[in-house]
C-alpha cells in the first residue's frame, strides 16, 4: 500500500484550503497512492486565541467532508484529513476531528482527537471539546489504520491500545507547534511509536512559520522511509505487510509484555 503525506499551511480561508489540498494530492497522481493523508485542521487553521473554532465548524456531511469525498472518487485513493466538527452540545466550541473518505467517496470512519493540547502555555480546550475515550481504526487495503491527532502522539497508551485493537498502521495528521525542542520531541516520538508498537507510523504536519512540518512515513523499526522538511509538498512512502511481520518475528515485544492498556478517561 502506498500513502501520500500532504503538508501545508492551512489558513482560515475553507475554499484557498481544498484548492491547497487537491493541487498537492493532484502531484501525488504519479505515485498512484492508495490513500493520501493530509494534517491536522486541514479545513481551517487554529488562527489565534480568540478565533472561533465553534463557528468555522460543520457537520461531518457538509461542504468541507463533501469536497474531500469528491477529490478522493477523482484520485481513486480513500483521504483522511483534519477539521473542526459541529458539537451539538457546545456550539461555542468544536471537536477535532479527523475524517477518512474511503476510494468511492464515501466516509469510513471519524475520529474526535481524544487528548487536547492544554500544555506549553497553550490552551485547547478553550475552543475545543475532548472526543472522550473512543479508538478508531479504519480497515484499508489489507492494512489496519488507527487514526490519532497531534498531541496524541505523546500518550504511548493509545497507540499501544491501537495496536492491540489490530493496528498495523498508525496515521497521525498534526499541526505541530514549533518551539524550542518541539521539532526534536515530534521526530523522536513518531519513531518511538513506531519502535515500540512495531508498525508503520505516516504523520502529515502542517508547515510553518507556525508549526513545525517535517511530515514523514516510519516503518516499525523506525527508519525514515519518506519525509519532507519544512517547505509545504508532498511525499509517498510504502507500506508492506510484510515487512510488519517479519519486524515482529525478529522484534516480538508485543508478545513479550507483561502489563496491559487498562482504558480510563476522566
Amino acid at each position: 500500500m502506498r500513502i501520500a503525506l500532504l503538508q501545508f499551511r492551512a489558513s482560515l480561508d475553507k475554499a484557498e484550503n481544498l484548492a491547497e489540498i487537491r493541487r498537492l494530492a493532484q502531484a501525488t497522481a504519479w505515485a498512484a497512492p492508495d490513500v493520501v493523508v493530509c494534517p491536522e485542521a486541514s479545513m481551517y487553521d487554529f488562527g489565534t486565541p480568540d478565533t472561533s473554532l465553534g463557528d468555522a465548524a460543520e457537520p461531518v456531511d457538509g461542504p468541507f467532508v463533501q469536497a474531500l469525498g469528491g477529490l478522493a472518487k477523482d484520485l481513486g485513493a480513500a483521504v483522511i484529513a483534519g477539521m473542526f466538527e459541529t458539537c451539538d452540545d457546545d456550539r461555542a466550541r468544536a471537536y477535532n476531528t479527523l475524517v477518512a473518505l474511503g476510494p468511492d467517496g464515501s466516509l469510513m470512519g471519524t475520529y474526535r482527537k481524544i487528548h487536547l493540547y492544554d500544555a506549553f502555555g497553550y490552551r485547547e480546550s478553550d475552543r475545543l471539546v475532548s472526543g472522550g475515550s473512543e479508538r478508531v481504526i479504519v480497515p484499508l487495503g489489507g492494512h489496519r489504520l488507527g487514526l490519532l491527532t497531534c498531541y496524541d502522539l505523546r500518550f504511548p497508551e493509545l497507540t499501544r491500545a491501537l495496536a492491540d485493537d489490530g493496528a498495523d498502521v498508525l496515521v497521525v495528521p498534526a499541526a505541530w507547534m514549533r518551539g524550542p525542542l518541539k521539532e526534536d520531541h515530534w521526530s523522536t516520538l513518531l519513531r518511538a511509536r513506531a519502535i515500540e508498537n512495531t508498525c508503520y507510523v505516516a504523520a502529515a504536519a502542517q508547515s510553518p512559520p507556525a508549526y513545525c512540518g517535517r511530515s514523514m512515513v516510519v516503518d516499525p523499526m523506525g527508519v525514515v522511509v519518506a519525509s519532507l522538511g519544512e517547505e509545504p509538498g508532498s511525499c509517498v512512502g510504502e507500506i508492506d505487510a510484510a515487512r510488519v511481520e517479519a519486524v515482529r518475528q525478529r522484534n516480538p515485544t508485543l508478545a513479550h509484555r507483561r502489563f496491559a492498556v487498562v482504558d480510563r478517561y476522566i
